[in-house]
Formats: structure tokens, C-alpha cells, sequence
């Protein structure tokens, strides 16, 4: 019996995250969340992200995206259109309504959104301002004190 600590928790519902404090306390949070529908979390570049929703038999219309206080939420309504005259003998597509949320990390903004073959993919990408990056601070031969 192993007692192997998976992380794989931490990283389903950040993007764009470096703090490990705040991971550790979202992954303990959301442990018993639902997995429905499944998704990806993709990382196509330094600062530009995907998240790709299974939305099978959702239409545009069914979907909705949210951003508020740093929080990705997206959600799919329950359809309640059934088809006349037909009786399912399995049916193994859900469609019932649903709520995935995601913590974005600072200056991650969601630049795009589109449904294409039953995939939900919403675009992200990192802008960090220019007074927000990291600076070098070059080192001069002799020390002159600037405060008197």
C-alpha cells in the first residue's frame, strides 16, 4: 500500500499559479468536487494558457463564462428540450447542468472562448504590466549614498 501524496489536486483548478500556499488550501477545499464534465489545462507558451472543456451536446447557448475577483467560472445549463417520439434504450451523453470555477493568478486575463466539436476552449493569456516585472539593478563600482 503506498501512501504516495498525488499533487495532480493542486493543479486541475489554477492557472497560472506559482503560490504553493494557496494551492495547498484550494486542492483541500475542493477534494470531493465533481469531475463532470472533464477538462484539460493547457499550457501553450510562456504566458498564454487553455482550458478545454468536454461540453458534449452543449450548444453555445446552453454555456456561460464568467470572471469575477480573479475566479473562471464557467457554466452549462441542464437542456430540458427532449426530443419527441424517441425513447432512449441507453443514454451515455450527459447533459445535465454543471459548474466548473477556476482561480486565475495575477494578470491572467481570458482573451477568447469558442465551442468546436463538443470542446469548449477558452484562451488565456498572462499581462503583466511593465512596473510589475521583475527589475535588474545594475551594480556601480563605488557606493555613493543617494539619502543624507
Amino acid at each position: 500500500m503506498t501512501s504516495a501524496f498525488s499533487l495532480a489536486p493542486l493543479f486541475r483548478s489554477s492557472v497560472g499559479f506559482d503560490r504553493f500556499n494557496d494551492l495547498f488550501e484550494l486542492a483541500a477545499r475542493n477534494e470531493s468536487a465533481s469531475t463532470y464534465p472533464p477538462y484539460n489545462v493547457e499550457k501553450h507558451g510562456d504566458d498564454q494558457y487553455r482550458i478545454v472543456v468536454a461540453a458534449a451536446g452543449f450548444q453555445e447557448s446552453d454555456l456561460e463564462l464568467h470572471v469575477e475577483k480573479g475566479v473562471l467560472t464557467v457554466t452549462g445549463g441542464k437542456r430540458d428540450a427532449k426530443a419527441e417520439g424517441v425513447t432512449f434504450l441507453h443514454q451515455g451523453i450527459a447533459q445535465r447542468a454543471f459548474k466548473l470555477s477556476f482561480r486565475l493568478a495575477d494578470h491572467i486575463e481570458v482573451k477568447a472562448a469558442g465551442l468546436s466539436n463538443g470542446l469548449l476552449n477558452i484562451d488565456l493569456l498572462r499581462l503583466v504590466p511593465e512596473e510589475a516585472k521583475a527589475k535588474r539593478i545594475p551594480i556601480d563600482g563605488e557606493h555613493k549614498p543617494v539619502l543624507q
